[in-house]
């Protein structure tokens, strides 16, 4: 799959049960890559297509109450545009954090920006993983060097382009180059 290490299946338009079997298809192929899935804000859908965990944003489930359906091996993801909203999922039981839009994005319409600076303070203020998210490409993925990240979220970058998995390791490629060791 070029190099991705996760997978977010995330679908606002379509109805339960178109959603249910396109995140089967996409757990067949994921199963079949060793690539973990996680599902966007539906816990239900999480746990009946046996997905490796689930993202939420700030409106959706508190994450304890997630872990308590999909199990203690679940993964459960929380957005986070501040460090206080940072600590809380934390301290619910989070394993790690999405947070941006950094870089202005066209896949989330009511997306705001925040600074590279409040990246930082999340980063710093939290002991699990965060991930940046929002209009991040090869271009401008070094510009997050020294925030903190652990790693990215992306989706133009990657399904924008004609050849898929060579954007994909194109940009695997950038991260290990330019940030290598140089996340934190």
């Amino acid at each position: 799959m070029g190099g991705i290490t996760m997978l977010q299946l995330r679908e606002k338009s379509l109805g339960k049960e178109e959603f249910l079997a396109e995140a089967r298809e996409i757990k067949e192929l994921c199963d079949r890559y060793g690539v973990p899935l996680i599902i966007n804000d539906d816990v239900e859908i999480a746990g009946a297509v046996d997905a490796a965990g689930v993202h939420l944003g700030q409106e959706d489930m508190d994450p304890g109450e997630a872990r308590k359906i999909l199990g203690p091996e679940a993964i459960i993801g929380v957005s986070a545009r501040t460090a206080e909203q940072a600590l809380l999922a934390q301290q619910l039981g989070a394993d790690y954090l999405g947070v941006g839009d950094v870089f202005g994005t066209a896949t989330k319409g009511d997306a705001k920006r925040i600074s590279r600076e409040t990246l930082a303070a999340i980063c710093h203020a939290v002991d699990i993983p965060v991930a940046a998210i929002g209009g991040i490409t090869a271009e401008n993925v070094t510009q997050l060097k020294g925030s903190g990240i652990a790693g990215v979220a992306i989706v133009s970058a990657v399904f924008a382009q004609k050849n898929i998995k060579n954007a994909t390791e194109q940009l695997k490629n950038e991260l290990n180059i330019n940030l290598t060791g140089d996340f934190l």
